[in-house]
């Protein structure tokens, strides 16, 4: 047949499996020429236990530092029957540079033995790693950690332990590691406000191992483990569901069970309440804890968790009692979705948005950073790295700061005003800088059977149930259950850059209730971007060591938990919040019948209402610059 004849897509695919092929191989043979490369060493942990460790080191008599990487997730080189490059790949970037790239899985993850929880491990499994890894002959004593996600959420809770060896980390996308940091008690981003996030929900369905999963015999060895590799990784493939529909059933405890998920670790956690000691177990940072490594971390603006991640860096900063642990604290804030610092081009869109050229020279820095702390170079990273980089959104521009928020930002409050009819985008409800006079308070039906929708937002993880990110909300601002206030046009652009703090006055003739926050840049033509949310369970107003629930009747102040952006309003935008009582299924709906929630299946429909004048004024407060 001649070339002419093939139909074009079948000789672009064949020419791709060329293309990739060569490439898997020249990624191979480069690292070959390079690296002594130890696959499924079985590291011993203090119980007796084995986790499952590949090892690349240059070929080189001197001692090299050591770049670790410890995940929950699959790193096999061979997953079915095909060679991956995306381990090989980091290790080669590592060695090349003269370090020695370390992976390991977590216990009871893929060929690790022992039986895994998530963040509920053992603080011990990452300080006997770092105590193998600096005995051995070729280390010169000096680990860095690095990861994003699950492979960044246990470096905070075990750098605690101030483990000699671990000289510096890279937590990236990190804030499923966070517990309690001040007033912000997520757990892990359990919950938000006392709601549960249901990330965890559909996580947990395509991660967890069955305990029932076949597992190697006990004596195999190295050899046998890297040869049964090739053909046999250990790594479920769970049927692919419907994550939105799935997310949708009651009571929320059983939702796991009704999509054949593992339900073990989800069981647990689903039940314990936002302070439960259980949380408190395990590898979850709390800020009683003392951060023992000099830091590097990176967030994003539409993660699910950049306000903790914000206020455990400002933590570290002001509260960790070594000054050298103090001052070696730096930050880097992007425009992304959760981990998609590299996923940036000169033209970065996030959900429908543009937010512009956000590339950064992110390997550049962070290989810089583990010379300075792991080779003890004298290189210039102090001089020419920020405290703080952050993105501005809007004007689109890479910025820094000495500190978050940056220093010469201003809390201005905006107050919630309106004639009694700010629902939907059509209604009368403004934000301006003068409190109403008198009490015109807006209201509105919820039914927890017919909830706000989620459209985009500041998320991860929940398969097709919610896209991350920035997106028109203009369509779900018809709907009557959604109060709408907003600014006249800005005669002047403003950058809002740190924490944006928010108090609500609000009745309900429920016993609890959610009310929740969108913060929104609004353009001429009316597109309105969301750029972060909150929500808050009633019930937990006053802490989250005890329940008080409403009467009706009765006005409570709510306060928020702080949502978090960098985004410049040009001259002409305007700014506008939304208020309503749900945003599902980003968050579990309440509902309102002041029982457990997770274990009912029947509804109240609440009128809530949110009040404004002298007595009550709700109101945001914006960071200024």
């Amino acid at each position: 047949m001649k070339l002419s004849r093939i139909p074009f897509f079948i000789f672009f695919f064949f020419a791709v499996q060329i293309f990739y092929g060569q490439e898997q191989k020249d990624i191979f043979e480069k690292l070959d020429e390079i690296a002594i490369v130890e696959q499924k060493v079985m590291m011993p942990m203090r119980d007796g236990i084995r986790l499952a460790t590949d090892i690349y080191r240059p070929k080189t008599t001197e001692k090299v530092p050591i770049i670790f990487s410890r995940t929950p997730y699959n790193f096999n080189t061979w997953v079915d029957g095909v060679q991956q490059t995306r381990t090989a790949q980091q290790a080669y970037e590592a060695v090349k540079r003269g370090y020695a790239f370390v992976v390991q899985n977590e216990r009871g993850r893929y060929f690790s033995e022992g039986e895994w929880d998530i963040l509920g491990l053992p603080l011990t499994d990452g300080y006997d790693a770092f105590s193998w890894m600096s005995d051995q002959s070729w280390s010169n004593g000096k680990i860095g950690t690095i990861g994003c996600s699950s492979t960044a959420e246990w470096q905070m809770a075990v750098s605690a332990l101030d483990h000699p060896s671990h000289a510096a980390m890279v937590p990236q996308g990190f804030g499923a590691g966070i517990g309690t940091v001040g007033n912000i008690k997520e757990q892990g981003n359990w919950y938000r406000g006392g709601a549960e996030q249901l990330l965890f929900f559909a996580w947990l369905y395509g991660v967890e191992h069955d305990k029932f999963k076949p597992r190697i015999p006990e004596g195999a060895t190295q050899e046998d483990l890297i040869r049964i590799s090739r053909f046999y990784d250990l790594s479920p493939k769970n049927p692919p569901i419907d994550m939105a529909k799935a997310l949708a059933h009651l009571p929320i405890k059983d939702i796991v069970k009704n999509i054949h998920g593992k339900q073990e670790i989800f069981d647990k956690m689903v039940v314990r309440k936002p302070n439960d000691p259980a949380w408190y177990e395990g590898g979850l940072y709390h800020d009683t804890m003392e951060i023992g490594a000099p830091s590097f971390w990176f967030a994003s603006w539409y993660d699910v968790s950049i306000t903790p991640n914000l206020a455990l860096f400002n933590h570290v900063r002001n509260n960790t009692k070594d000054p050298e642990i103090r001052d070696n604290q730096y930050m880097v804030i992007a425009p992304t979705l959760h981990c998609a610092f590299t996923r940036v081009t000169e033209n970065t869109i996030v959900g429908q948005r543009s937010v512009g050229d956000a590339r950064l020279n992110y390997e550049e820095q962070i290989y810089a950073w583990f010379d300075l702390l792991l080779k003890g170079e004298s290189n210039d990273f102090k001089e020419k790295t920020p405290r703080v980089q952050y993105y501005t959104m809007g004007s689109n521009e890479w910025k820094s700061a000495g500190e978050w928020p940056p220093a010469d930002t201003k809390m201005t409050t905006y107050y919630l005003n309106s004639n009694g009819k700010a629902n939907t985008l059509n209604g009368n409800g403004t934000l301006t800088k003068k409190k109403a006079t008198k009490d015109n308070p807006d209201s509105f039906v919820y039914d927890p059977m017919n909830p706000v929708s989620s459209l985009g937002g500041n998320v991860c993880c929940t398969g097709n149930a919610v896209e991350g990110g920035a997106f028109d909300q203009q369509k779900m601002e018809e709907r009557q259950d959604i109060l709408v206030y907003t600014t006249d046009v800005l005669t002047e652009g403003v950058e809002v850059s740190g924490f944006i703090e928010s108090t609500l006055y609000v009745s309900s003739d429920a016993k609890d209730t959610d009310f929740t926050i969108k913060l929104i840049d609004v353009y001429p033509d009316g597109t309105a971007y969301n750029l972060d949310e909150t929500i808050q369970r009633v019930r937990y107003r006053e802490g989250y060591d005890k329940e008080v629930f409403m009467e009706e009747g009765k006005v409570y102040k709510v306060d928020l938990t702080p949502m978090s952006t960098s985004n410049y309003f040009k001259k002409g935008h305007r700014i506008r919040i939304e208020v309503s009582s749900s945003n599902f299924p980003r968050f579990a709906r309440n509902l309102n019948t002041g029982g457990n929630n997770y274990d009912e299946t029947e509804s109240v429909v609440a009128e809530n209402m949110v009040h404004h004048s002298k007595q009550y004024p709700s109101q945001i407060r914006l960071p200024i610059r």
